[in-house]
């Protein structure tokens, strides 16, 4: 199945039924009068975030919906039949934005979660309703209301416990096929990762999930290389677990160049709980790993511990694990955890 995380769809409720115009026409009553009924309420346009899914895939080759309009009414007073729902469903993660992707209409963050988008229009009044002691015979009817419609955008941001982020080729592919049943696409050259890949990864008799997500560059919150589409999925992260290539000259500056998109990007990525590793210490010697740790950690500040992992040879990796899933449990739990009022 193909990924897509953001799509632009076209939404229409239904439009109320109009109202009917009869009068009774029955033996042994003298007197009739009118019994034109209300039309049916249009169908409403409803989203619901499903935990079976994982992509907007579906909205790639159909971007107009439409809910059914209401029925017209009817004589004796029957009311027309209400129209259909429409149902959008999506993955848990979803964002709904207006056409100009500055309002959010709906976030999905939990599964079963139901938000109306679109209502639907108003039945009609049939003649019926305009009876009245000096208006026995009216001939008046309502038309039924038009339903709204409008140009939404469908975001999707991947929520995984950790997210993988990293210069092109820092080894992330890799790490996540060694430490999870995930296949991702592993070349050796840059931006082989186009698209978010998820893994789940078992940690002792617990687990969490990994996200790799496409390599960023410098410029990438401006749009540069893969661009500042991505970076959204890091919002959902818990943790992110910052992969450097071992075998860089210049390992401080690949560390502070991706630092400086997350917080370019802004949203508190820079605030999230970070764990840096060097990898591809299978292909430097261990003075050097060493020496480069010592590098990053300089660069990273704050008493921050560069772990040295290979993802070819799974040198390292318990460790690693082991520190990211104790992040992530701490982190859910202080995310968890109400507010201390002043």
């Amino acid at each position: 199945m193909k990924f897509l995380d953001q799509c632009k769809i076209y939404l229409k409720s239904g439009d109320g039924g109009r109202g009917a115009v009869s009068f009774r026409r029955e033996k042994f009553i003298e007197f009739g009068g009118p019994d034109g009924g209300n039309g049916g309420r249009g169908g409403d346009v409803v989203a619901v975030a499903q935990d079976n899914l994982n992509t907007l895939i579906d909205y790639r080759y159909r971007q107009h919906f439409r809910a059914q309009n209401g029925r017209g009414g009817a004589g004796r007073e029957r009311t027309g039949a209400d129209g259909d729902d429409l149902v959008l469903r999506v993955p848990v993660g979803t964002e709904i934005l207006d056409e100009s992707k500055e309002v959010v209409l709906a976030d999905f963050t939990r599964p079963g979660q139901r938000v109306v988008l679109l209502p639907g229009g108003d039945g009609g009044f049939g003649n019926a309703h305009y009876k009245s002691a000096t208006n026995r015979a009216p001939r008046r009817f309502a038309p039924g209301w038009p339903g709204p419609e409008a140009w939404v955008w469908l975001r999707l941001k991947l929520i995984a416990d950790a997210g993988l982020v990293g210069l092109p080729n820092a080894g992330k592919s890799t790490l996540l096929a060694r430490v999870s049943h995930a296949r991702p696409k592993i070349a050796d050259y840059p931006f082989t990762t186009l698209h978010p890949q998820l893994g789940v990864v078992p940690v002792h008799d617990r687990e969490f999930v990994l996200a790799d997500l496409p390599g960023l560059i410098e410029g990438a919150s401006d749009g540069a290389g893969l661009g500042i589409r991505f970076l959204g999925h890091v919002e959902r992260c818990a943790v992110i677990l910052h992969l450097i290539d071992g075998t860089e000259d210049d390992v401080a500056g690949a560390y502070r160049a991706i630092r400086g998109e997350l917080a370019a990007y802004g949203h508190g990525l820079a605030e999230k709980p970070e764990i840096v590793a060097l990898n591809k210490i299978d292909a430097i010697d261990p003075e050097t790993a060493e020496r480069k740790c010592r590098a990053v950690a300089r660069a990273a500040g704050k008493g921050t511990a560069v772990l040295p992992v290979s993802g070819v040879s799974g040198a390292g990796l318990a460790p690693l694990l082991d520190c990211v899933l104790s992040t992530i449990e701490s982190a859910r739990a202080a995310a968890d955890r109400p507010a201390v009022e002043a």
